[in-house]
């Protein structure tokens, strides 16, 4: 914990520009407040839930800091941003532009790691593309740059093995036979290419093969512009029979040697030789020596498990036999992509090897990376940012995670730092950062971790407004607001405010601020004297999940039990796969067996007669949800007006009182009680319905 002795009031703002002043704010349950807070300072505002907290920071600072910066951009930039409505308040001054890191539900996206919510897997796809070294898939021999000669040389060789056997293929006699040298100009894009085949025809070719097909480039080919295509160009075709003596191999090795050059030209270094029975792609890039295996342009695209050309074709790249399964796919092997990316290596690691290190071990890896000079100076940019990402999370507390581990089994406090590290790790001077309560589902343990990345953050010359209920935080803090005294209508006032070494040696707390005489110590939570008796009790015996190894436990009915333990402990793993999942299958009524998940037994259950999961996620679907329609209570009123003898006049039922569906709500708002007037560049403005 950083000690409140330990910190220092120096510098402190005595000008308006060194300040944040509020004049006026009156967002959402805000009473016309007006507070000043110092610039470059940790701002920690506190109060009761409900209390105005985040109106204050969230919809009224954050939300003029950031209008201001977007409205000094070009119209044509505003409207691809979204806009936000100007927050109810008088003026602010000494605004910074804002970046908000509030709380959000963990992602449910099967794909979505650790790695690619950082965007660490982003630029490791660029480095395995740029650096990486291909294996071949047969002999698994290093693959290095092949010359034009070298792909002559295997065609001759193939022909002259072709011509040797003197086989017939597809019903054509060795006689009639030929090779089809084709220049590869599209492969897996989309898009109708008008321009392109009519450039072809252009320049003297007759022929392309679209998606397999041969077409004369004379007639109108029409293309899906939403549709990947392939579309190989003909560039020349040599029987086979010109290839039976010495000086008719010279001849057509000139003509061949031509064809590839131009080829080479047109398709960017790729070349497809059409056998008579096989269709071999090759590239001057990269190619096997010994086997003839070629290699597909090796680029970042080959690596992403989000994108057909890179993802493995048979679970399309999420790793498993089916959507949100948990069986590993049985071509990938839960690797997620296709196996010439797989055969990519760096330092002896393929990127999947890299993604399934833990943040520590991959910092080490990076650190004692074996490259060339030339590979390192090509990768010395994208190294900076893996590392500094990695480091951030290191400072965190999160070290013992994969970086493939997957997003949806995630903790709330694991998932708020992961966006912390890929959005406060880049260090900007000058910025103000509003976050939401970032100590959330911390242990104390690694409070101090993340207050010191906080502090750095400030002392590098930035603004740090902080919605905490975290005593750690508070003590941590520069400054403090107190916003209440109640929550809702009750709050929205400022109970008091300054800086925090003050506020706590003031010799009476005239403010009746609930906060400050905890932080004081005239209040405190005391202990329960008494305990509740159990009344029976789960047991769960071999527990395994994630990092929870043979995991044995009891936990006692009738009671209110806490489950804890230093973040990445497996807290979230057990409450989510083991207790819940189980109970899940026991009671769930499309369910219902007595299956163990994860443990290898799980007892008890007997004495329980439902179960309930509240977790992070949020509660509203719809803009017209509300605390009446959520809790059920909408339905009851609705009834009840139903039942009146007027609407059993009129025949009207329940359907009538609601607004979310034909009949009830009004048709002119859809049931929204606004209209919503699109300005383009301007933020869209909500009006009252008048209908």
């Amino acid at each position: 914990m950083v000690k409140k002795d330990e910190k220092t009031t120096k510098n402190k703002p005595n000008s308006e520009s060194d300040k944040i002043v509020v004049k006026g704010a009156r967002t959402h349950n805000l009473k016309n407040i007006t507070v000043e807070m110092p610039r470059n300072k940790m701002i920690a505002i506190t109060g009761l839930s409900g209390s105005g907290k985040s109106s204050l920071a969230f919809d009224t600072i954050f939300a003029e800091g950031q209008r201001r910066y977007v409205e000094s951009l070009s119209s044509y930039a505003r409207q691809f941003l979204r806009q936000m409505q100007k927050p109810d308040v008088d003026e602010i001054i000494g605004l910074s532009p804002a970046i908000s890191i509030d709380q959000k539900s963990r992602s449910n996206n099967p794909r979505s790691t650790v790695a690619t919510i950082t965007e660490i897997y982003d630029y490791l796809r660029i480095l395995f593309a740029r650096v990486g070294v291909p294996h071949c898939l047969i002999c698994d021999r290093e693959i290095k740059r092949i010359t034009k000669e070298e792909i002559l040389n295997t065609v001759i060789t193939q022909v002259l093995s072709h011509n040797k056997k003197g086989k017939e293929v597809m019903g054509v006699e060795i006689e009639n036979q030929k090779i089809g040298i084709f220049a590869p100009v599209v492969l897996g894009r989309k898009g109708e290419y008008y321009q392109l085949l009519y450039d072809l025809l252009g320049k003297g070719y007759e022929r392309v093969k679209v998606d397999g097909q041969v077409f004369k480039l004379r007639e109108q080919i029409v293309l899906d512009k939403n549709k990947k295509h392939n579309i190989d160009v003909l560039v020349d075709e040599i029987y086979l029979s010109e290839f039976r003596d010495k000086k008719q191999i010279e001849n057509a090795k000139e003509r061949l040697s031509e064809a590839l050059e131009k080829a080479i030209e047109q398709a960017n270094g790729l070349i497809k030789i059409q056998y008579p029975d096989e269709e071999k792609l090759m590239s001057v890039k990269f190619m096997c020596p010994y086997d003839g295996f070629s290699y597909p342009e090796i680029e970042p695209r080959l690596f992403s498990f989000n994108s057909p050309y890179g993802a493995c074709e048979a679970c399309n790249g999420l790793g498993t036999k089916e959507f949100m399964g948990e069986t590993p796919c049985d071509v990938c092997n839960g690797a997620r992509l296709r196996k010439e990316a797989l055969a990519v290596r760096i330092d002896g690691k393929n990127i999947v090897g890299v993604t399934s290190l833990s943040v520590e071990d991959a910092k080490t890896y990076f650190d004692k990376i074996g490259l060339t000079d030339t590979q390192r100076e090509i990768a010395k940019v994208i190294l900076k940012e893996i590392e500094s990402r990695l480091q951030f999370m290191l400072n965190v507390g999160i070290e013992y995670l994969t970086l493939d581990r997957k997003a949806q089994t995630l903790s709330g406090g694991e998932s708020q730092r992961i966006r912390l590290a890929s959005q406060l790790g880049s260090g900007l001077v000058g910025a103000l950062y509003v976050l939401d309560e970032p100590t959330i589902g911390l242990h104390q343990r690694d409070n101090d971790r993340l207050i010191k990345t906080l502090l750095h953050l400030r002392d590098i010359g930035n603004t740090i407004i902080v919605v905490e209920h975290d005593e750690d935080t508070m003590y941590a803090s520069d400054y403090i607001v107190d916003i209440g005294p109640g929550a809702g209508v009750h709050g929205g006032k400022v109970v008091t405010s300054g800086y925090l070494d003050e506020l706590l040696t003031a010799k009476k707390n005239d403010s009746n601020s609930l906060t400050l005489s905890y932080l004081r110590g005239e209040k405190k939570v005391e202990v329960p004297k008494t305990r509740r008796e159990p009344k029976g009790k789960l047991m769960i015996r071999g527990g395994e999940v994630f990092n929870i190894k043979n995991m044995n436990v009891d936990i006692p009915l009738g009671c209110f039990n806490t489950i804890t333990g230093v973040s990445g402990s497996g807290k979230s793993s057990f409450m989510y796969e083991i207790l819940h999942r189980n109970l899940e299958v026991r009671y769930e009524k499309r369910k219902r067996s007595n299956e163990t998940i994860n443990c290898k037994s799980f007892t008890g259950s007997e004495y329980i007669g439902r179960v309930i999961l509240i977790d992070q996620s949020p509660i509203g679907r719809t803009p017209r949800s509300n605390p009446a329609t959520y809790t059920g209570s909408w339905t009851h009123i609705r009834d009840m007006f139903a039942n009146s003898p007027e609407a059993k006049a009129r025949g009207w039922g329940p359907s009538r009182f609601s607004f979310n569906v034909k009949g009830g709500r009004c048709e002119a708002c859809q049931g929204n009680g606004e209209i919503a007037v699109e300005m383009h560049f301007l933020p869209t403005v909500y009006v009252p319905c008048e209908v």
